[in-house]
């Protein structure tokens, strides 16, 4: 431990603070550091994804989340973190990402007029040293020498070893890991996520709960949107928020159902409201937020899903 990095100080209550029926008392700081996410007070929170989480704060689970892109997984992770207070930096395991930038390497620099090479820590032993919620994006995206290496600390007492410096980091106490990802391991069956891999199930099992997040239901949904854009908070466009939503899930259901392969997330519901307040038009901004992503052979199923949520003809570009 040290003073940079001290350990929580406080605790909040779950019940209190995320009005969910729990008596947990989950560690907390009393104070703000810049590593803390801005809170968003209009965020929702899942009940079950949410205890999830705040177990893996609470009792140091390694806590995998995975879901549908735009539920919001990554962002549930920084909103209870900053009820918490606790440090959070998220990381996107792309295709570029390479061991080397995870564990660190040797840079030439600039010393007293002479050029050196000095080794620069990459964000995991950073994180290890430090309480702070490290959270790994694309989780499944990620490149297998990059996953072996986080295989090393999934391990609650797991300690990184770094070869080149012939050193050992213990993490610390207020090390936390979670992670997101679009499909649980076993590879993209779906072609919606290109760039997924199967994931190496003796490292899948390393995590302590793997968490499932769906989309919120379409009140919540609304009430999300409505916050975000209080023009359609509005009583004169309740109405077209409301066919919004629906036009979402049925785009959702029609996706399961294999009709489609475009899905619109709430982010995108979100981008829609956002467009018909710029251009003052609803049927240009859904063609404008969604409907130029869709395939042409599938524009016409879109088309009626449009109609029958909206109740109005098709947008223009169908």
């Amino acid at each position: 431990m040290t003073a940079s990095s001290p350990m929580p100080d406080t605790t909040l209550s779950v019940r209190d603070v995320f009005e969910i029926e729990s008596d947990w008392q989950v560690p907390a700081f009393s104070h703000k550091t810049e590593h803390v996410p801005d809170a968003d007070a209009a965020y929702r929170f899942d009940p079950d994804t949410t205890l999830a989480i705040l177990a893996g704060f609470a009792f140091n689970r390694r806590v995998l989340i995975q879901g549908f892109h735009g539920t919001g997984k990554s962002t549930h992770i920084e909103q209870v973190a900053s009820r918490l207070n606790w440090p959070c930096v998220r990381v996107n395991l792309d295709s570029h990402v390479s061991r080397i930038d995870l564990i660190g390497k040797d840079a030439i620099v600039l010393k007293d007029g002479k050029q050196i090479t000095e080794y620069r820590e990459g964000i995991l032993p950073w994180a290890l040293q430090h309480a702070c919620a490290l959270v790994f994006d694309e989780y499944d995206a990620g490149r297998p020498d990059v996953m072996f290496v986080i295989q090393r600390v999934l391990e609650v007492e797991g300690k990184l070893t770094l070869l080149d410096q012939n050193r050992v980091i213990q993490p610390h106490a207020g090390f936390r890991l979670f992670a997101t990802s679009n499909t649980i391991g076993l590879g993209d069956t779906t072609g919606l996520y290109h760039g997924t891999h199967a994931l190496n199930q003796g490292q899948l099992d390393r995590w302590n709960i793997v968490a499932t997040l769906n989309y919120l239901p379409a009140e919540e949904e609304e009430a999300i949107v409505a916050a975000k854009v209080p023009a359609f908070a509005k009583a004169d466009k309740k109405d077209t928020l409301r066919g919004m939503v629906a036009l979402a899930g049925l785009t959702r259901q029609s996706f399961m159902q294999g009709d489609i392969s475009t899905v619109m997330s709430p982010r995108t519901v979100m981008s829609w409201a956002e467009n018909a307040e710029i251009f003052g038009n609803i049927e240009a901004a859904f063609r404008l937020s969604f409907l130029n992503k869709c395939d042409e052979a599938e524009r016409a199923a879109v088309g009626e899903l449009y109609q029958r949520a909206m109740g109005a003809e098709c947008p223009p570009g169908l």
